[in-house]
């Protein structure tokens, strides 16, 4: 922390029980929000009623490229439920509903939805869109099947998530995230679809017309089957996808009339429990077009039958090995419909931070779209390629008040150095270039007793590796990391030491690892009136101590937190230590994951700071729809410097694991209305973070 942990003891004040589990009480008696600009405004009808009808967005208008734009089998082009009723659903039951009745909906996932029994597929019925809203609509244990003749339908944003049984392979369990037999006609865009029984997709028996774009497909053995018929009928565009830690079927395709298959990414990484056994494959008498796509330590990254034909053009093989076969004449796409290529090189960075779900949709939907937002790009490279050798230097060159978008592309490497973006460079990005946010690392190890040049010491907030107090920052796909050395330090007073340090407003942290031991990740305000909102999402916070702490507005969705050893090999920590101002939120911990290998109830989920035993602050942490591994202890919350968490802002929500455990007095668990009010989108306020 940045100032000494006090041991005196406070008073206790007054118990708050409306607002001990987390309820603001000005989102109460207003009952209003918005969860976006592009997700439309929903009023205090949507509040009072799960499923609710809304003024159609602006994205309900946005209709597919690719095979489902083509005008075929009576439909011309692909829009989902356009023109129908916009329905807000939180429950299983809701959603059912609306998914399978004849009439066309614009349907709005607010929430997670576990399917009851795991494994059940809702049979969606023609002319419907599935959305999440914003980052927040997951679908758990289950999925979606569109049968015999079901047309014009789109699923997009959404996290489908979760019916793996603990068999890979596994021949008992159908259980698809989206499954098809004989559908046509169907969009399936920015979802993050992983870990399920049997395939992410399966597109079987004739289905045709189909788009699958911009989606993170990860974490499973069957990827994505086509095909499964003597026919010939299937047409089908896939680009634009992060394919990782997928065994097979990457995809496969079977007996396909056009498979047209472009600036994907494939990515297997080493020593992980997924190995690829191929990626993309022509089988049977498909006919595919395979251009500009990134294939990262793929076995067999490209093989076909011998009556397939595979066209490749542009595509990029590093690290691959085994078969990469091409042959035979397929078909030119551009005769059914236009498209745009990005540059295979750039897929890693572009793909990393640009696929799966969006907090607003429509911010990075096409290549043309990617490209029209105007930023300009300075490169850092060790080797002098770049312009520039450090980050530090590239940030220096960031013109005072900027008024757009500066990235910062660092080339891969470990960069052992200090880097502070200050207050007068807002609308910078840091982001690495290579092909895992493992290979660019920034890292240094002070500490806050290490010594400053001139006299003094660093403090907790002074000893950050990258200091950001700038707002509008954004950092993706690299690692930033504190390596003090604790063991070798033990005279040394104060091991507090930061990776990376917030003090800004609008901070979004994509895809990065932020790696120490006691007070990894400080999220902070310029100051106690200001406000400071900050989104992580598809990362990894790594530490032991209080190692996410501080009193910023934040959100970590979609992650990791992977708990750590002390220096000693003992196994005892904290993961957060808010600081909340009264009247502000805190920290919420969402859909995400809360691992690591330590000993068995030895950690708990956070305690409250009072920073300088300041009695009017309101520390809060939310930790919601989160598998928690059995290093949780089972009272999970505890006391700090004299201030008891009763009195705080503690709690829990549908958490899963075997760390996670019912209500009690020591357990606090939010209720269902609680909730409602307790989301991402209530956490950002209005704002909707995007990949700039």
């Amino acid at each position: 922390m940045s100032e000494p942990r006090s041991t005196a003891q406070h008073r206790r004040r007054r118990s708050r029980t409306a607002l001990a589990v987390g309820v603001p009480l000005a989102l109460t008696a207003a009952g209003t929000f918005a969860y976006g600009g592009d997700l439309g405004v929903l009023g205090s009808t949507a509040l009072q009623a799960s499923a609710a009808t809304a003024a159609a967005p602006a994205w309900a208008a946005d209709t597919a490229d690719g095979f489902a734009s083509v005008n075929s089998l009576g439909q011309n082009g692909t829009y989902g439920g356009r023109g129908g009723q916009v329905v807000t659903v939180k429950t299983q039951a809701e959603l059912e509903k609306y998914a399978t009745a004849t009439e066309p909906y614009v349907i709005v996932v607010a929430g997670t939805i576990a399917m009851n029994p795991v494994g059940k597929e809702i049979k969606v019925q023609s002319d419907k869109t599935i959305v999440g809203r914003g980052a927040a609509g997951h679908i758990v244990g289950g999925g979606f099947f569109l049968g015999q003749g079901v047309h014009n339908v789109i699923i997009r944003n959404l996290t489908i998530r979760d019916a793996y049984q603990g068999i890979w392979n596994d021949k008992d369990h159908d259980f698809d995230a989206i499954q098809m037999d004989g559908a046509h006609h169907v969009w399936i865009d920015h979802n993050d679809l992983r870990h399920m029984a049997d395939g992410l997709i399966d597109v079987r028996k004739d289905s045709t017309n189909v788009t699958v774009s911009w989606n993170k497909l990860s974490d499973n053995n069957k990827t994505f089957g086509i095909g499964w018929t003597e026919n010939v009928k299937t047409d089908i565009t896939i680009h634009h996808n992060w394919i990782r830690e997928t065994e097979q079927r990457n995809p496969s395709t079977d007996n396909a009339a056009h498979a047209h298959l472009y600036n994907n990414f494939l990515e297997d990484a080493p020593k992980t429990s997924i190995g690829s056994s191929y990626g993309n494959y022509s089988r049977g008498s498909t006919r595919m077009v395979l251009e500009n796509s990134y294939f990262q330590g793929v076995k067999n990254p490209v093989i076909k039958d011998s009556g397939a034909t595979i066209v490749q053009r542009g595509n990029v093989f590093s690290g691959t090995s085994g078969r990469n076969e091409s042959g035979g004449s397929a078909f030119d796409p551009k005769a059914y419909y236009p498209y745009t290529l990005d540059r295979a090189a750039d897929l890693p960075s572009l793909l990393t931070s640009g696929a799966g779900p969006r907090a607003s949709l429509g911010t990075v939907t096409t290549a043309a779209s990617t490209k029209a937002v105007a930023a300009t790009t300075l490169t850092v490279a060790q080797d002098g390629s770049g312009q520039y050798r450090t980050v530090q230097a590239a940030v220096n060159a960031v013109p005072a008040n900027n008024p757009s978008r500066v990235v910062i592309a660092v080339k891969p490497g470990t960069y052992r150095e200090l880097v502070k973006v200050p207050s007068n460079k807002p609308h910078v990005t840091i982001q690495g270039t290579g092909g895992s946010r493992k290979d660019t690392t920034i890292v240094y190890n002070n500490a806050a007793g290490t010594p400053k040049p001139g006299g003094g010491t660093y403090g907790t907030g002074g000893s950050a590796t990258v200091a950001v107090e700038a707002d509008d920052f954004q950092a993706r796909n690299l690692t930033i990391s504190n390596d003090f050395d604790e063991k070798a330090n033990q005279s040394l007073d104060g091991h507090q030491a930061v990776a990376l340090r917030t003090a800004a407003d609008k901070v979004f942290l994509d895809g990065i690892i932020v790696s120490g031991d006691q007070d990894t990740l400080l999220l902070d305000t310029a100051s106690k009136d200001r406000l400071g909102r900050v989104y992580v999402a598809n990362s990894y916070v790594i530490g032991n101590v209080d190692f996410i702490f501080g009193r910023a507005t934040a959100v970590v969705d979609k992650s990791v937190i992977t708990l750590k050893k002390r220096w000693n090999g003992t196994s005892a920590g904290y993961v957060t230590a808010p600081s909340t101002a009264a009247n502000r939120k805190g920290f919420l911990i969402a859909n995400s994951t809360v691992n690591g290998d330590v000993s068995a109830g030895t950690f708990y989920l956070g305690r409250p700071w009072h920073a300088g035993g300041d009695a009017s602050l309101d520390p809060q942490t939310t930790v919601r729809n989160t598998s928690l591994s059995s290093a949780i202890k089972s009272a999970p919350w505890t006391d700090m410097s004299g201030f008891s968490w009763k009195d705080d802002r503690f709690a829990e929500y549908k958490n899963s694991g075997a760390g996670a455990g019912p209500a009690s007095s020591n357990r606090p668990h939010l209720t269902d209305a609680q909730a409602a009010n307790q989301e991402v989108a209530d956490w950002l306020a209005g704002w909707t973070p995007s990949a700039s």
